[in-house]
């Protein structure tokens, strides 16, 4: 059985207002590994929405073409979560 409880986490977290604890909560729910996929993820959107080349952010971040054409095709698509997120990272 397949239990998805993202909105209930995404809504908590949304009304949380300190940073830090939403930190804190990411690493103790999330593993290592997952920590760090979820970061250089961060940083392909990141590096994508600067116009970096694909093969560029492969190289500086160690992740294969694929992940980083999937990143792409998320950010360009009508009304991306990961345009939305980063726009509200841009304007911190």
């Amino acid at each position: 059985m397949k239990i998805y409880r993202l909105n209930e986490i995404a809504r908590t977290l949304a009304s949380i207002e300190d940073p830090q604890v939403i930190e804190d909560f990411m690493n103790s729910i999330l593993t290592e590994k997952e920590v760090f996929d979820i970061s250089s993820r961060w940083e392909l959107v990141k590096y994508l929405d600067e116009g970096v080349s694909q093969r560029t952010i492969a190289s500086e971040l160690g992740l294969s073409l694929c992940k980083i054409t999937r990143g792409s095709k998320e950010l360009h698509k009508n009304h991306s979560a990961f345009k939305k997120v980063l726009d509200a990272f841009k304007k911190l």
